[in-house]
């Protein structure tokens, strides 16, 4: 009985979802501000940091229930465009920290970087995008 009204909640609430935005990128970025003025709000309880949260809130729930799906779009592809350059910053400079077998250069013409092996002693580093070329210790 309790599987059969919780398929029909589903049902119900799908039904509902139909022809709305639902939860994209912005709307769960948004949630990482908003657990942090909540959680200044409880330590410091100061009413400014409650009132950002449900600022946040509020614009997190219009973002999904809202039907205007090409506004909507358009918003959360502006944010995916100025954050993947960020995200990738991050996660290529956290994988270049955990890589123990080579070393990282820029190149002083054009700033590509480079990677080389590591314990190859003084090597010559030869850029494939400007061709330029330099010494480096490995």
């Amino acid at each position: 009985m309790f599987r059969n009204m919780l398929g029909q909640f589903g049902a119900s609430l799908q039904r509902f979802m139909y022809g709305r935005n639902g939860v994209d990128q912005l709307s769960m970025a948004l949630m990482a501000p908003y657990l942090l003025f909540y959680l200044l709000f409880v330590f410091t309880d100061w009413m400014i940091f409650n009132a950002l949260t449900w600022a946040i809130m509020v614009i997190v729930l219009w973002r999904t229930l809202s039907r205007r799906l090409d506004k909507r779009r358009a918003e959360n592809a502006a944010f995916v465009k100025w954050f993947r350059p960020l995200r990738s910053r991050l996660v290529s400079g956290r994988n270049r920290i955990q890589d123990r077998e080579h070393r990282y250069f820029r190149c002083p013409g054009c700033g590509q970087q480079m990677r080389v092996p590591r314990g190859k002693g003084r090597i010559t580093v030869h850029c494939r995008s400007c061709g330029a070329s330099f010494e480096e210790k490995s």
